[in-house]
């Protein structure tokens, strides 16, 4: 079962029309509780038009293996943004992390723009989630090397809860069951 969380209206109908088996959320990520998340093996924060969900069909991710993605918001570490940082009330990432951290997903992956401040962001996202008990890694890529038209520098990263690399794998009962 998937669950995409995205506020942006055209996108959620987009959701709809592309995953109408799946369950659209379009409450901010700040509304959701852990018994909304309860029983979905795929949750999509963030969720825009499915990206994620279309990357990890053509990667062969296995439809039972738990894991959450989440595109936090740019704007706040973006040289295009007004560069708010934490302090800006885009800067979303702990309310991701506290649904992390409540349900602990054998699995998360993200992404955010690749500047010193979302460099700094990553510092922090991996701290939250190595204290809680994932191991981390990331990678920083050009968007031209996956054909897209510009130059874009993403940051991608991943989370494997240490649970899942002794052997739960994240397949079973879903996180926050």
């Amino acid at each position: 079962m998937k669950l995409f969380n995205e506020i942006e209206p055209f996108a959620a109908a987009w959701l709809r029309t592309m995953y109408g088996d799946s369950h659209v959320d379009t409450r901010s990520i700040a509304a959701l509780q852990p018994a909304d998340i309860a029983g979905f093996r795929r949750v999509h924060f963030f969720a825009g038009i499915g990206g994620w969900e279309e990357a990890l069909r053509i990667a062969g991710w296995p439809e039972e293996r738990e894991i959450w993605t989440g595109s936090c918001p740019c704007q706040p570490f973006s040289v295009a943004g007004k560069r708010g940082g934490t302090g800006d009330e885009r800067h979303l990432w702990p309310e991701m992390f506290r649904l992390i951290r409540e349900c602990h997903p054998a699995t998360a992956m993200g992404e955010q723009v690749s500047s010193k401040d979302g460099l700094l962001w990553l510092d922090g996202v991996f701290a939250d989630l190595e204290a809680e008990g994932y191991t981390c890694w990331a990678v920083d890529t050009c968007a031209a090397s996956v054909s897209a038209p510009h130059i874009r520098q993403r940051l991608y990263w991943v989370a494997n809860a240490r649970h899942a690399q002794q052997g739960r794998q994240g397949i079973g009962e879903p996180a926050c069951e």
